[in-house]
């Protein structure tokens, strides 16, 4: 099996890197945080000291880091391998999956921009859904990697259409949790039992299984992340931004990211995303 190293083991990359050790491949991995990959070794990964040592001679270098500058920075220390391609995983929205296109070009290595749909328990039971573009060639080279961690790959044609693609997801599921924390809010406001509202749609045309997931964790206070709020708003902001740039008004985005900003500036950056619901609850 090919040698992979992951870059950045973080809420997604853990259980990637995982998943990937148990399909066989010769994973190494990186965090800047090193205590966050040791789990790993006793899966049977090896820890590089830096991530130019773990891509060292590695056919295939996944990056899973928080934004496009910390993946850029990151980049620029590794010595690709001859042949091998480098598979950008994270959420670093249109422009910054451009730049780095741009880095892959510079160090001449083949690109792969293949963000993911799905949390941390999607990702522990290896049915990501994978948003994949860029050469054919590469990404069929992809494909046993990701058959390992997902459950679909969608083929998107060039780089960097997999990003585009997943700004559209997250403003529709960022907008569907927002929407769900107001309406449970207004629920208990008006004196009702907001658990009336989720039995009132479910199973109708406007019901979705996700507004159910995330609304029994408003209701209950079940906030240990599946997926942080900071992050998000993070998300909520790259929305905006490609939005912005391809000439489209996004009244409901930038209410939607402003939401989950000030669901963080109350305290609750680093709980479940579901957290929103304070935002519009105020107490």
């Amino acid at each position: 099996m090919a040698t992979v190293a992951v870059l950045g083991t973080g809420t997604m990359g853990e259980p990637i890197a995982r998943n990937l050790v148990r399909a066989g491949f010769d994973v190494r991995v990186w965090n800047r945080t090193r205590e966050k990959a040791e789990p790993l070794a006793e899966d049977g990964a090896t820890i590089g000291d830096t991530a130019a040592e773990a891509a060292q001679g590695a056919g295939f270098v996944l990056t899973l880091l928080a934004d496009a500058d910390s993946t850029a920075e990151t980049v620029e220390e590794v010595a690709f391998a001859d042949g091998a391609v480098w598979v950008q995983m994270a959420t670093v929205g249109v422009d910054g999956a451009e730049r780095l296109l741009e880095l892959a070009r510079e160090k001449g290595v083949a690109f792969v921009d293949a963000p993911v749909l799905g949390t941390r328990k999607p990702a522990e039971e290896g049915e990501l859904v994978v948003l994949a573009a860029g050469p054919d060639d590469a990404l069929d080279r992809c494909a046993p990697l990701f058959e390992a961690i997902g459950q679909k790959t969608r083929r998107l044609g060039p780089a960097p259409n997999g990003s585009k693609l997943k700004v559209v997801v997250n403003l529709w599921l960022l907008a569907v949790t927002e929407g769900g924390a107001e309406a449970l809010a207004l629920a208990e406001a008006l004196g009702l039992d907001p658990r009336e509202f989720l039995a009132t749609i479910e199973g109708s045309q406007i019901d979705t299984p996700y507004l159910h997931l995330k609304g029994e964790a408003m209701l209950e206070r079940r906030l240990e992340p599946s997926f942080k709020l900071k992050l998000a708003a993070k998300d909520a902001g790259l929305a905006v931004e490609a939005a912005s740039r391809a000439g489209v008004e996004t009244r409901v985005a930038r209410a939607v990211q402003e939401a989950f900003e000030a669901a963080d500036e109350q305290g609750h950056g680093d709980e479940d995303m579901a957290a929103v619901y304070y935002a519009a609850k105020r107490s």
